[in-house]
């Protein structure tokens, strides 16, 4: 539960040493640069990089353009639903990044062979077209382009319509005005479309032309002169041939697959180099050396201090923050309380001075998570899915790794409150005993260790309000122990103090009451003096909110006002500690549907088809209680921290520590100590 301590370093080292002390800090990974603007009048400048970071973010697409070929067309995995980074061997590494202009060259091929495969299919696609605009001219056994010979005119064309060839006949003989020859054939009638060829004298085109035209005749527009047979076996030739040429760059496509590590390797070298040369267009410069500053964790600024002075002989000085300049939060938690990070980041980082409340808010979630969903099998289930891709993952990217080892910790949870409530997927435990055991329904097989929220729902929500109490007096005891270090005790005892007092009174007061034993159907007896004591409690707590609340103002009018405006905000508490109902509404929703699929799969009895039926009916409908309940339980959750809990204390403002570190996708190099 802390936030790791910042310095801010400035650098100032030799233009020759530029590059080497980039390097070192971005395999180091832990400083955080911080770049300013240079005014007209510093003397410094900024060396030009676009073009040389260009050329590398244009090999980084370049490699990760090859590696989306060889899966695309080599039958390569595609990335599987986590993203896990290689452990590689800094020797591996700059083994690799020798023989770079050689990957260069064959990621250069890969991608050519690509092009052509999308040259070829373009071939293919125009010969198919071609192809099939032709097939109704197939019959066709003289030239497209043909028109006639000496003594006769070929007419090809097409008309409206589904025509015979007398059809065509009579509309070409229609305007001559003496008996000729005229000859038509029909090449193919379809689509409500007729191809035909009318071959007649020459001096009669032009009368017959005309004739047709009235008819809807129309030459075609293909851009052919030979006959359509053979044209169209000579389509049918290429695309073999450039099928065959396809075949044959897929075949040379697979053979790079041994090249696929090399190739993400290239794919990460160029991106941080890249990123190193956008640093690079940013840094002061003057003519013979160059400065640097950011933040650092402070126990590594010894450390790091000592590497440039002693190897690059730069000079390295500890700089103090500026007023208004915003340290970086980076957080430090135990394992547990990790898992619950992003959880925080999510609603707002907390700013240097403040406190880290992760630690303490993974307690309550992972505690209230497993109260909404409620279920030793569900619990189980989530427990072990995520500790087997826990296992089996050992290079998850940070943030899911975190995600997934929340929901470990929340599926124990799970487990344990399912127990304690007596519910394992449901009640099948009991269900398949009274059905195909012969157990009398009447009697329990699985017990609860605690109770059973089904049949006392009334005493789960009185516990449910008594967690809510628990939590949001831990969250105002936080705001307390800021007021503390802050030293502000007046704040403590007007702010914090007081609430504490009447709240508690007033919880003291409802407790022995006829409202809550009929709410709870629990009777409690206080004595006289406990019951002075809650009075005067309330009294107090009331008194001081009255008094303080408006302590700033001079006027005593208005610091009463004040007061009385803060004195109604014991509503708002109440309807906090009325949100913690959900716990119970969730948690028996979860119980009532998980026993409502387990009735179902048994209503049909106990016949051997029937387990078939109702093994089909656990397992979906289960899959989808636990699915959709659990999605219910995390948004539910984050809620009960993100207004019940920090609404009392937390005031987020602090931005992410973004240190200059290797912008990795796929591997991760172990390096030397």
């Amino acid at each position: 539960m802390a936030i790791v301590k910042m310095q801010k370093l400035g650098i100032c080292a030799l233009n020759r040493n530029r590059k080497a002390i980039l390097e070192t800090l971005q395999s180091m990974g832990i400083m955080e640069m911080r770049l300013q603007e240079l005014g007209e009048s510093c003397g410094l400048t900024e060396k030009d990089t676009q073009a040389a970071r260009a050329k590398y973010e244009k090999r980084t697409a370049c490699f990760e353009h090859a590696l989306t070929i060889l899966r695309q067309y080599s039958g390569g995995k595609r990335g599987g639903l986590f993203s896990e980074k290689e452990f590689l061997d800094r020797s591996d590494f700059d083994d690799a990044v020798r023989n770079r202009h050689h990957y260069n060259v064959e990621a250069a091929d890969l991608l050519s062979a690509e092009r052509k495969i999308q040259e070829c299919g373009g071939i293919i696609q125009k010969d198919e077209n071609l192809k099939e605009s032709l097939a109704p001219w197939r019959r066709l056994d003289i030239p497209m382009s043909m028109t006639g010979t000496r003594k006769t005119a070929v007419l090809i064309g097409t008309l409206p319509g589904i025509r015979t060839a007398e059809d065509i006949l009579a509309a070409a003989s229609g305007n001559l005005t003496k008996p000729s020859a005229v000859s038509c054939e029909v090449l193919a009638a379809e689509n409500e479309m007729t191809y035909t060829c009318v071959i007649c004298l020459a001096g009669d085109e032009h009368t017959v032309e005309d004739s047709l035209r009235a008819a809807g005749f129309v030459r075609p527009s293909l851009p052919v002169t030979g006959i359509p047979a053979d044209v169209i076996a000579g389509c049918e030739e290429e695309i073999r041939d450039q099928k065959q040429i396809i075949a044959d760059l897929k075949t040379q496509i697979a053979s790079y697959v041994k090249e696929k590590e090399h190739f993400r390797i290239m794919a990460d070298y160029y991106r941080t180099r890249a990123e190193k040369y956008r640093l690079l267009g940013q840094i002061p410069l003057s003519r013979n050396a160059f400065f640097l500053e950011g933040w650092i964790p402070a126990d590594q600024a010894p450390r790091v201090t000592k590497l440039l002075t002693e190897k690059y002989d730069a000079y390295v000085e500890a700089e103090g923050k500026q007023d208004d300049e915003i340290e970086p939060t980076l957080l430090a938690n135990n394992r547990f309380a990790e898992s619950a990070e992003g959880v925080l980041e999510s609603y707002g980082l907390p700013q240097h001075g403040r406190v880290d409340p992760t630690a303490i808010m993974s307690v309550f979630y992972v505690f209230f998570f497993g109260m909404m969903l409620s279920d030793a099998g569900y619990g189980i289930v989530m427990t072990l899915v995520c500790g087997i891709l826990l296992w089996k993952h050992r290079n998850l990217e940070r943030g899911i790794r975190r995600f997934l080892k929340l929901f470990f910790f929340c599926g124990i949870s799970t487990t344990f409150w399912g127990f304690m409530y007596g519910g394992f997927f449901g009640d099948v435990i009991d269900v398949v005993a009274h059905t195909w055991m012969g157990v009398p329904k009447d009697t329990a097989v699985l017990k609860p260790l605690w109770f059973a929220p089904l049949n006392n729902p009334m005493r789960l929500l009185i516990w449910c309000l008594f967690f809510g109490i628990i939590h949001l007096y831990t969250g105002l005891g936080i705001k307390g122990y800021e007021m503390l270090k802050d030293r502000d005790i007046v704040g403590f005892f007007s702010d914090i103090v007081s609430w504490y007092l009447l709240l508690t009174g007033l919880i003291l007061m409802l407790l022995p009451t006829d409202l809550f034993h009929s709410i709870s159907g629990m009777t409690l007896v206080f004595s006289e003096g406990v019951s002075a004591a809650a009075r005067v409690c309330a009294a107090a707590g009331a008194l001081i909110i009255l008094l303080m609340s408006g302590r700033s103002r001079k006027n005593w009018a208005v610091r009463i006002a004040l007061g009385a405006y803060d004195l109604y905000g014991v509503t708002g508490w109440l309807s906090d500690v009325l949100s913690y109902s959900r716990l119970l509404a969730l948690g028996l929703a979860t119980g009532v549907i998980a026993n409502v699929i387990n009735m179902m799969g048994s209503m049909f009895g106990s016949g051997p088809w029937k387990v078939i039926i109702f093994i089909v009916i656990f397992l979906l409908g289960h899959t989808l209680n636990i699915a959709i309940n659990a999605l219910g339980a995390y948004v539910h959750t984050n809620r009960l921290q993100y207004v019940e809990f920090f609404g009392k204390f937390y005031e987020a403002g602090g931005r992410p520590f973004a240190p200059f570190q290797t912008k990795s996708k796929y591997i991760q190099i172990k390096e030397e100590k």
